[in-house]
C-alpha cells in the first residue's frame, strides 16, 4: 500500500484541520490550564467532534461506526496533534473501544460501542502501576470471590480516568509480575464502590489520574477476554495507542516546526533575517528530512493496523521511538531558535515542548520501545 491518504482521507484531513483550528486552537488548552478544569477537556467539543463521526470513526457500521480505519482516525489525530487539542480521543476511541472491540463479548459491544460511537460514553484503558511503562508488570490483583473479582492496589497516569465512565484494568489473575500470562482485562464502572478516582495535573496540562482500588467488586460477566490471556488483547490495543500517539506528536512536533521557520524568516538580528545564517539552515534542514522520514514511518505504522500485519508490534515501537526523538529534538531547536521568548508563558511554543516531554513518557519511552523492537526481531 502506497504512504500516502487517498482523497477521502485526504478531504477528512483538510475537514479536521480546518475544524480544529477554528475550534480549539492552543489558546483553548491555556484556557482549560487557566481555569483549572477538572474534566481535562471541553465536553462541548468533544459532542462536537462525536457529531463529526469522529468518536466512532473506526468502529463497525454494526455498532453505529463508519469503519473509516485508522488511517483516517490517525489523519484526525495529527490534526489535534497541530493544535494541541484536550479530548479523549486517544483513551476512548483508541484505548479503550479497542479494548471492548478485540476483546469483547456480543454483550459488551452492544453495550458500550454505540455509546462510544456517540459521544455518551468514554472508556479508558488502566495499566501502569510506576511512572515507567511496563505492562506486563501488572500486580493490581484481581481475586475471585464467587461471582466477582474483588480488585486491590493502583494505577498511575491513567490518562482520563477520572473522567471516563468505565476503566478497562488490567489486573494479576495468576502468575507473578513480569509474566504476560496470568493478566486479565475487567470492565469497571468509573463510579464502582471502593474505586478513588485522584486527577493528576501534569506538565503540559492534559488531564491523567491516580486510580486506587480497594477491594472494588467486579461482577465475572465484566471479564475481557479469556480469564489469565488478557495479554493477547492488552498487547494489539497498546499498539494502537502507541501508534495513534505518534501520530499525533507527529502533527506537534511539524507545527513547532513550521512556527520556527516562519520566526527564523521574519527575526532580525544583525541587520539580517536570522534564517540566513548558516548554521540556522543547517539545522533546520536536518529537521526537515527527519521529519519527512517521520511521516512514512507513522503511516505505515496506521497501515499495519488496517492490514492486520504481522509486524504490528515492531511498527508501533519503531514509530513510537521514531517521533519520540524527534519532538524531542524540534522543540528543543524551537525554544533556541526563539531565543528568551522561547521559554516565556506568552509563547505557544513552550506549550509543545511540554506537551512533547509528557507524551514521550506515555506509553513507553524511547528505551522501552528499541529494547521491545530489538525482542520482537529475535535480538
Amino acid at each position: 500500500m502506497p504512504l500516502v491518504l487517498n482523497e477521502e482521507q485526504r478531504l477528512l484531513k483538510d475537514t479536521a484541520k480546518e475544524f480544529l483550528a477554528s475550534s480549539a486552537p492552543v489558546e483553548a488548552l491555556r484556557k482549560l490550564r487557566d481555569e483549572k478544569n477538572e474534566t481535562g477537556y471541553d465536553t462541548a467539543l468533544w459532542q462536537q467532534m462525536a457529531e463529526l463521526g469522529w468518536a466512532g470513526i473506526v468502529l463497525p457500521e454494526d455498532y453505529d461506526g463508519l469503519d473509516f480505519g485508522f488511517m483516517g482516525l490517525g489523519a484526525i489525530i495529527e490534526e489535534s496533534g497541530r493544535t494541541l487539542t484536550a479530548s479523549p480521543l486517544i483513551s476512548s476511541v483508541v484505548l479503550g473501544a479497542s479494548a471492548i472491540l478485540l476483546g469483547g463479548n456480543d454483550e459488551q459491544k452492544q453495550s458500550l460501542l454505540p455509546a462510544i460511537a456517540s459521544g455518551e460514553k468514554t472508556l479508558t484503558l488502566a495499566i501502569d502501576e510506576s511512572s515507567h511503562h511496563n505492562p506486563a508488570a501488572t500486580a493490581l490483583s484481581a481475586e475471585s470471590q464467587g461471582d466477582s473479582f474483588v480488585l486491590s492496589s493502583k494505577k498511575v497516569t491513567v490518562i482520563d480516568g477520572h473522567t471516563a465512565d468505565h476503566i478497562v484494568v488490567a489486573a494479576r489473575t495468576s502468575g507473578a509480575a513480569g509474566d504476560t500470562d496470568g493478566i486479565s482485562l475487567f470492565i469497571v464502572d468509573g463510579n464502582a464502590a471502593g474505586l478513588t478516582r485522584t486527577r493528576r495535573w501534569m506538565a503540559d496540562s492534559r488531564a491523567v489520574a491516580e486510580l486506587a482500588f480497594d477491594k472494588v467488586s467486579v461482577n465475572k460477566a465484566e471479564l475481557l477476554g479469556e480469564l489469565d490471556k488478557g495479554w493477547d488483547i492488552l498487547d494489539p490495543v497498546l499498539d494502537r495507542g502507541r501508534i495513534c500517539l505518534a501520530a499525533e506528536m507527529l502533527g506537534g512536533l511539524q507545527e513547532c516546526f513550521e512556527r520556527t521557520v516562519e520566526y527564523l524568516k521574519e527575526r532580525e538580528q544583525f541587520g539580517v533575517k536570522i534564517g540566513s545564517f548558516q548554521a540556522l539552515k543547517h539545522r533546520t534542514a536536518h529537521m526537515f528530512t527527519e521529519i519527512e522520514l517521520a511521516k512514512s514511518v507513522v503511516l505505515d505504522a496506521l497501515t499495519a493496523i488496517d492490514e492486520q500485519r504481522a509486524d504490528l508490534g515492531q511498527m508501533a515501537s519503531f514509530a513510537k521511538a521514531t517521533v519520540n526523538d524527534l519532538y524531542y529534538l524540534v522543540t528543543n531547536e524551537a525554544v533556541q531558535m526563539h531565543g528568551g521568548i522561547g521559554v516565556t508563558d506568552e509563547l505557544e511554543i513552550g506549550f509543545f515542548l511540554k506537551r512533547a516531554r509528557m507524551a514521550i513518557q506515555l506509553l513507553g519511552d524511547s528505551g522501552f520501545h528499541r529494547d521491545r523492537y530489538a525482542s520482537l526481531n529475535g535480538y
